[in-house]
């Protein structure tokens, strides 16, 4: 059986589409969430779907390498980042090579870097009269959203679309490709 850990910052929706997604399959299953935010609701829907979830700090994460020994006794066959805000640290990059992927709101290398992430993206997809967006998953490096991308789906942007048009888009290609590219991660289908 594979191992997921999901590491996750806010409200943990694709967490949970994830661990909905694997709750009943003989190939994964998600074992523990990961966040920086003591506060997040990602702690919440953990705690009701049953899964081990665990709040740290910036000196655990970069620090004292507190996150990469929780991380060695996890033994995960793939790490996934689902709105987890924080540059990852070379030194889970370098034990955990080709292990840790992203999904971003937008179709890479557009509207990637750092300070782009969830509403700022998609402001930025309005102000710029994009027609076209969509997520792009990808394996994580050193840099923000700039490692090798994996899979992309597009929707279009409407000329009346707003801001929260373009993220409801998004979020429907998420909750429907995010868990199915994982999954053919998991099977060395990509």
């Amino acid at each position: 059986m594979k191992r997921i850990v999901i590491f996750a910052s806010g409200s943990g929706t694709n967490a949970e589409n994830l661990i909905k997604f694997f709750h009943n399959s003989h190939n994964a299953s998600v074992i523990q969430i990961l966040t920086n935010n003591p506060h997040a609701k990602v702690l919440e829907r953990a705690k009701k779907l049953k899964i081990s979830a665990l709040s740290f700090n910036k000196i655990a994460f970069t620090e004292t390498n507190d996150v990469l020994h929780i991380l060695k006794a996890a033994q995960p066959d793939l790490i996934v980042l689902a709105g987890f805000l924080w540059k990852f640290p070379e030194s889970i990059l370098n034990e955990f090579p080709n292990t840790v992927i992203n999904v971003h709101p937008a179709l890479l290398p557009k509207y990637g870097g750092k300070g782009m992430y969830g509403m700022h993206v998609h402001k930025a997809v309005v102000a710029n009269n994009e027609t076209e967006t969509g997520i792009t998953i990808h394996y994580v490096n050193k840099h923000y959203d700039e490692g090798a991308i994996i899979f992309q789906a597009s929707c279009e942007v409407d000329s009346a679309d707003t801001a929260e048009d373009v993220a409801a888009k998004i979020h429907e290609l998420e909750m429907e490709y995010f868990p199915k590219v994982v999954e053919k991660i998991l099977k060395k289908d990509i």
